[in-house]
């Protein structure tokens, strides 16, 4: 069964500072974690007496031991300073323990190349435009085992050839899925649904939508959490796009909407295209439309990302991923679905988007098309050339495109080529690398 951690963790109300938090909730350590450009969560363990010192002054890295684009060895140290707002307690992971979500300084200013730091400057760019942003993220993953030819689902039981939804498949996983479902609800995330996906060995769960900053604090977060509950049956989480050649990919589907403090500016019951949208609405999804191919290099950061928007056919029958730059209603099949009046669904992004990247690269096609008052054509019309191929395609298209570019480098220039070229030589590093498939059709064929 899974462990009821609803009793452990004494709700915080009244206490604002990080030590008084800490401290009132029985905290003796607390992982002060930022996240490097590639997704990567890095932390410090500090305990509990030493929170006024992290209150204060942060905790350093050697960035680029981290993997922290922009920073080399010999570079000043990379300081987290904790975001007090973000501090929760996470006791079903271990008693006592805590997390913290940091900005990463250098000398004293914001990192430029630190994601967090990217999503919070495009946020306050769409503050001054008077628009708020709240997202919901549907994290898709994988549960599997090293079998002796590779990866396997970890329910070993999990065979059949359309297993989305498959009552008997979520309930050998019981354990698991409650768990993770009670650690989202106990934080206050509102988990309402957990499922089988259409892969064998894939789910997902589902909790409710907030402040974009708040959301990609939390993708970050149920990523680690996934991994750690994962590991404590056995199994292994992957937020791998594609990690079964015949088997549906893992996306990280992203639902935006634009406010003006309380009010919702994405509704129009006169809507004449029959989505209930308004003008506003349509301008947002148009820009994002627009500048869909260079989109795709920072929510589809991965060779292995088109491995997913490229497959033609899957076992169940369909990839759930799209391959144009269109719109539509409740039709999965678009690039950008819309399920209500309310937000627009962007499929494009996969597991091994970084949440702050992709939010901020959206945010910022969106508003374009907004401030160009652009217009998205009719549902279903398909705009222009199909997504990019590969990795190396997209980092063409990204690279070429000024809005996405600026987008990355929101917080000071060169993060975007920076970017840019280090996916160039992910892409090098995995064409020049001979694979089963070669031997396969190569080995004896001349």
């Amino acid at each position: 069964m899974a462990t009821d951690t609803t009793a452990t963790v004494t709700p915080i109300t009244t206490h604002r500072t990080l030590s008084e938090q800490a401290h009132a909730t029985g905290t003796t350590f607390i992982l002060a974690v930022f996240t490097t450009l590639s997704g990567k969560p890095c932390a410090k363990l500090v305990p509990v007496q030493a929170v006024g010192q992290l209150e204060a002054d942060g905790v350093g890295f050697a960035g680029y031991a981290a993997g922290m684009m922009g920073q080399q060895p010999r570079d000043s140290d990379l300081v987290a300073i904790p975001d007090a707002s973000t501090f929760i307690p996470i006791p079903f992971v271990r008693p006592g323990l805590a997390m913290v979500h940091c900005t990463p300084h250098v000398e004293g200013e914001p990192w430029p190349f630190a994601p967090r730091v990217i999503l919070q400057r495009t946020l306050a760019r769409a503050a001054e435009l008077g628009y708020s942003v709240k997202v919901g993220a549907e994290i898709e993953y994988f549960l599997v085992d090293k079998g002796p030819n590779g990866l396997v689902p970890a329910d070993t039981a999990d065979v059949s050839l359309q297993p989305c939804y498959d009552a008997r498949d979520v309930t050998r996983m019981y354990d698991h899925l409650a768990e993770v479902s009670e650690a989202m609800n106990t934080l206050g995330w509102g988990n309402y649904a957990s499922d089988h996906e259409d892969g064998n060995g894939q789910f997902e769960q589902n909790f409710d939508y907030a402040d974009a900053l708040i959301t990609a604090d939390r993708v970050i977060t149920a990523r680690y959490l996934l991994s750690v509950i994962a590991e404590k049956r056995g199994m292994k989480a992957t937020f791998m796009p594609k990690p079964f050649t015949d088997r549906t990919g893992t996306g990280m589907h992203m639902h935006l909407s634009l406010w003006s403090g309380d009010h919702p500016l994405f509704p129009d019951a006169d809507d004449p295209r029959g989505l209930g949208l308004s003008s506003t609405a349509y301008g947002f999804l148009a820009g994002m439309l627009d500048h869909a191919c260079a989109l795709q290099g920072v929510i589809a950061p991965t060779v292995n990302s088109y491995k997913r928007t490229g497959a033609t056919s899957t076992a169940s029958g369909a990839t759930w991923s799209p391959r144009y730059a269109t719109y539509g209603g409740n039709d999965r099949t678009h690039y950008l679905r819309v399920p209500d009046q309310h937000r627009v669904e962007l499929r494009g992004a996969d597991g091994s988007a970084n949440p702050y990247l992709a939010m901020a690269a959206a945010i910022a096609a969106g508003l374009d098309g907004i401030d160009r008052e652009l217009d998205p054509g009719a549902p279903g019309e398909q705009r222009g050339d199909m997504l990019p191929m590969t990795l190396v395609h997209a980092m063409d298209a990204m690279e070429s495109d000024p809005v996405v570019t600026a987008a990355l480098d929101i917080a000071g220039p060169g993060v975007a080529a920076y970017f840019a070229g280090h996916k160039r030589e992910e892409f090098f590093a995995w064409h020049n690398t001979v694979s089963a498939w070669e031997i396969d059709h190569y080995l004896t064929a001349f």
